[in-house]
């Protein structure tokens, strides 16, 4: 298949959309699935073309340029040639959407028994990202995800976050629990003298909106700390739970 070619010159049962709808989207290779997103090409190149283009610039394989795309600001992908902001805000659309289809699930929405529970949902947007994102999970009252979110990101070695965010997002989506996390881009998971007052006034603002906070994670690569099993810090303001 030449990717140069305008899509609208290519056979019809080898155009991205027509296959969709003939075959599902399971049978399109991902660069196609990128194409629809995309809607028009480039300079020279099509949809198809500059798909296969944003593939290539992100990894070696569809997969793992995928992952990598979940990870880039619409910023970040306006630096690959081709891509606009309208294209860059599709394509983190539509991986979000995806990403709380899945979350939505009502008979698959994961229970959230442990901190290594909460450390193995929220790695693929955490652990190996090279600057600070901090996120908050959001639990109904059996410990069920109703949704995961990126409330801020930071510098290399900075992020910050305030109590009202992570609060507004519990009530927003009425959360009955939930459980905040921020990764070390350096890899080290000691928690820092921020990262004990930013849970102590988590802990604080808690108390007063009865909403528990379980934990606090940090992650950095393959490893991650829970402060609830670290500090003494629960003990001090107790959840009520």
């Amino acid at each position: 298949m030449t990717y140069h070619l305008r899509i609208c010159d290519l056979p019809v049962d080898e155009r991205p959309r027509e296959r969709l709808l003939e075959n599902g989207a399971k049978h399109l290779a991902t660069a196609e699935l990128i194409a629809i997103l995309l809607a028009t090409g480039s300079g020279n190149l099509s949809a198809l073309g500059l798909a296969q283009r944003l593939l290539q610039v992100l990894g070696q394989g569809g997969g793992q340029a995928v992952d990598q795309m979940r990870e880039l600001s619409p910023g970040q992908l306006t630096q690959v040639s081709g891509i606009g902001p309208a294209k860059a805000a599709t394509l983190i659309a539509a991986i979000e959407i995806g990403r709380r289809v899945y979350l939505s699930r009502p008979n698959e929405r994961p229970v959230i028994d442990s901190p290594e529970t909460a450390a193995l949902l929220l790695q693929g947007d955490l652990a190996y990202a090279l600057q600070e994102k901090f996120a908050v999970l959001l639990l109904d009252i059996k410990h069920k995800v109703i949704a995961s979110h990126i409330i801020s990101m930071g510098t290399v070695d900075e992020t910050l976050a305030h109590p009202r965010d992570v609060f507004r997002a519990a009530v927003r989506e009425n959360a009955a629990r939930l459980i905040v996390a921020h990764n070390h881009p350096s890899g080290d998971c000691t928690p820092s003298p921020e990262d004990i007052a930013l849970t102590r006034q988590l802990l604080q603002a808690a108390t007063l909106m009865r909403i528990p906070v379980l934990d606090h994670l940090i992650l950095a690569g393959g490893n991650f700390a829970s402060l609830n099993r670290k500090t003494r810090l629960w003990q001090e303001f107790p959840q009520g739970i």
